[in-house]
């Protein structure tokens, strides 16, 4: 038996968490976990589960967990104390945000094994988050399709033969549209993802690529390859999820429907691979799978995550910082979808780069321009 922790249990990636243990309830148990203001899924969670703790996002909220049986924490420390629980054997972290960052840290401190959806953890500090799993002989296997497929294509493999990795793309809601269609597309336009079924903010990050800038970052890190051995594909089925090319021109590929459940999964059982009741990838009735070159005039904020990561130091910390404050205020109304690449690109330009940082500087920084309001 294998017990989870999971911070961000009500969101796409951790509910999809709980399906995994719900279906595999020898194997797997809950016994830690948070929630934001979902209190009646959380709720929902401890009924069925019984797990040992859990934590909600504010104080007056501990009085609506209707358990007696399990402890209740909540705000920034209460996410410390489930990251670093005892009982965890593996943290599932799939908080959105740069919030998942100091519980990262806190539970590799604690020797306790990280199956990571959490992408801004190795945007703004990567290089740190990596030395530290070494130091404490921690895994950090990849959630995200993308990073699975990888993972999963390097089994076995020598690092020192690959050529470069290919991350595919699906191109998101507005893949067909022209940058000046974009002027006037709508939220509701924006959050109808074709693949994948996701959160509000990822399905934009999505729409405007900067998702896919987000995971080269981290690509970058997870993997200790450097940028220009990392390639974005367009490939708008979502069917390989990612590629690794090794120097004898050999190309291996990980495939599969587009379902979070199984790289979840497999993030889990790592080693090992467990048998699992789904959809299974039919090819002929696929037909066939279509690729396109990154066209990165078309995908502006794909380019500037590869501006961020080439230049280092801080610079990824401001444009993940802008961009997590400016798509909000897309989906606020406040500003339009193009604004959001104009934005960020700004505050890049402006931005006086402090090379290595250490972690307080980050969340410095990241606290710094997450407190704005931006403008056109």
């Amino acid at each position: 038996m294998k017990n989870i922790g999971i911070l961000g249990a009500s969101g796409s990636v951790g509910t999809q968490g709980l399906d995994i243990i719900r279906q595999y309830p020898d194997t797997y148990k809950l016994v830690s976990f948070s929630v934001g203001k979902n209190l009646e899924l959380a709720n929902k969670i401890i009924e069925e589960f019984r797990p040992d703790i859990c934590c909600v996002q504010d104080k007056e909220d501990i009085d609506k967990i209707q358990s007696s049986s399990i402890k209740v924490v909540y705000g920034n420390d209460g996410l410390m104390e489930i990251a670093a629980y005892v009982k965890n054997d593996m943290l599932l972290n799939s908080i959105m945000g740069s919030v998942g960052l100091k519980p990262t840290v806190h539970a590799i401190k604690h020797g306790i094994d990280i199956a990571l959806a959490n992408k801004e953890t190795l945007v703004v500090a990567g290089e740190i988050i990596m030395q530290l799993a070494r130091e404490y002989n921690v895994n950090i296997i990849p959630v995200d399709s993308e990073h699975s497929a990888i993972f999963q294509c390097l089994n076995g493999e020598d690092h020192k033969h690959i050529e470069k990795l290919i991350i595919t793309a699906s191109g998101g809601s507005f893949r067909e549209l022209s940058r000046e269609a974009l002027k006037d597309v709508t939220v509701q336009d924006a959050l109808k993802h074709p693949n994948w079924s996701m959160g509000k903010k990822i399905t934009i990050d999505s729409a405007t690529m900067m998702n896919k800038g987000l995971e080269v970052i981290e690509a970058r890190w997870l993997f200790d390859m450097p940028i220009d051995k990392i390639e974005t594909l367009l490939h708008k089925q979502s069917i390989i999820h990612s590629m690794v090319e090794f120097n004898d021109t050999s190309v291996i590929a990980q495939l599969g429907t587009p379902d979070m459940r199984m790289p979840i999964l497999y993030a889990f059982s790592y080693p090992d691979r467990l048998a699992r009741k789904a959809e299974r990838l039919n090819l002929a009735e696929v037909g066939q799978l279509d690729f396109k070159a990154m066209d990165f005039d078309r995908y502006r904020c794909l380019k500037l995550a590869y501006d961020a990561i080439s230049i280092g130091g801080t610079m990824p910390v401001v444009m993940n910082a802008v961009n997590e404050v400016v798509v909000q205020q897309f989906l606020d109304g406040e500003i339009g979808f193009l604004d959001i690449e104009t934005i960020i690109e700004r505050e890049m330009n402006t931005h006086d780069v402090i090379q290595s940082p250490d972690l307080e500087t980050i969340l410095e920084i990241d606290a710094q321009y997450k407190s704005r309001k931006y403008e056109v």
